[in-house]
C-alpha cells in the first residue's frame, strides 16, 4: 500500500512540477487555482493512464511508467486542445513529452535499480 501511495503521490508531483515551470517560464503566476486550471487536463489524463495500464498492480514498474506517459501525453494534450480549449503547439508537445516521460519513466526507473 505504501509503494501505490508513493507511486500516485510521484506521479501527480511530476505533474504539477512540469505545469509549475511551465507557468514561472511563461509569466503565468503561481496563484494554486491558474496552477490547479492549468495541470488539470494533464492530471485528468494521468488518472486515465493508470486505469488504462492497471498501474497498481505495479505501480513501480518502468513499463508500467512508459504505459502511463503515453496515455497522459496522449489524453492530456486531446484534454488541453478539445476541452479546455488551450494550446497544442509542436514545441509544447515536445517538452511535455519529453519532461513527463523523464518525470513518469525516470523516478520508477531509479527506484527499480534500488529495489534490486
Amino acid at each position: 500500500m505504501k509503494r501505490l501511495a508513493f507511486s500516485a503521490i510521484a506521479d501527480i508531483a511530476v505533474i504539477i512540477l512540469f505545469v509549475a515551470i511551465g507557468r514561472e517560464e511563461h509569466n503565468s503566476g503561481s496563484n494554486v487555482v491558474g496552477l490547479l486550471e492549468t495541470a488539470a487536463p494533464f492530471l485528468i489524463a494521468l488518472a486515465i493512464g493508470w486505469l488504462a495500464t492497471r498501474a497498481w498492480q505495479n505501480p513501480t514498474g518502468v513499463g508500467r511508467g512508459l504505459g502511463i506517459w503515453l496515455v497522459t501525453i496522449l489524453a492530456g494534450m486531446n484534454l488541453r486542445h478539445y476541452v479546455f480549449d488551450d494550446g497544442t503547439a509542436t514545441a509544447f508537445i515536445a517538452v511535455a513529452s519529453a519532461f513527463t516521460l523523464a518525470g513518469l519513466v525516470g523516478w520508477r526507473a531509479t527506484a527499480s535499480v534500488k529495489l534490486k
